[in-house]
Parts: C-alpha cells; structure tokens; sequence
C-alpha cells in the first residue's frame, strides 16, 4: 500500500499528543500490509463523506482517507483526530 499524506494530515499529526503518535504510527503500519485489517474497523463513510473511509486509531480517534483508483493500492491520508474529522 501506498500512502500520500496530505498537508493538512501533516500538520494535524505533528500538533498531536506523542502517545497518540504513537498509537497513530502503530495503525498505519497496520494499515500499510492490510487496509482492511478488522482491528482497524475499516469503513466506507456516508452521506457528504461518500467516496472517503475511515479506520480506528483507538476509541475516539480516526484517520480520514481516500482510496486512490479502483485496485486500492494507494491511498491519500486527509485528516487525523476525533469524531469532528468528520465535520
């Protein structure tokens, strides 16, 4: 899997607490050898969101991205944080 991180992701991330960072860097290398990995929670979003996923950080926090083309080999990294990623 390839990863793009947007500028925005970048920013966010470095603003985050180090443990956080840290449980981020872990859900990332998971999702680098398989997306759809169940510890992740995988899933497609809905309603103005259609078209973006989301996987599970820990409990309250998410990372947003978008598949890039339809063999989901690539994947640009949007927004990191809790549920106002959303937003």
């Amino acid at each position: 899997m390839t990863i793009y991180y947007r500028p925005r992701f970048l920013r966010v991330f470095r603003r985050l607490d180090p443990q956080l960072q840290k449980r981020a860097k872990v859900a990332i290398a998971l999702f680098e050898s398989d997306p759809f990995d169940t510890r992740l929670e995988t899933h497609p979003l809905h309603g103005k969101l259609k078209g973006f996923w989301s996987f599970s950080i820990d409990d309250q926090n998410r990372i947003l991205f978008q598949f890039l083309g339809k063999q989901k080999k690539e994947s640009a990294f949007l927004d990191i944080g809790d549920h106002s990623i959303y937003r």
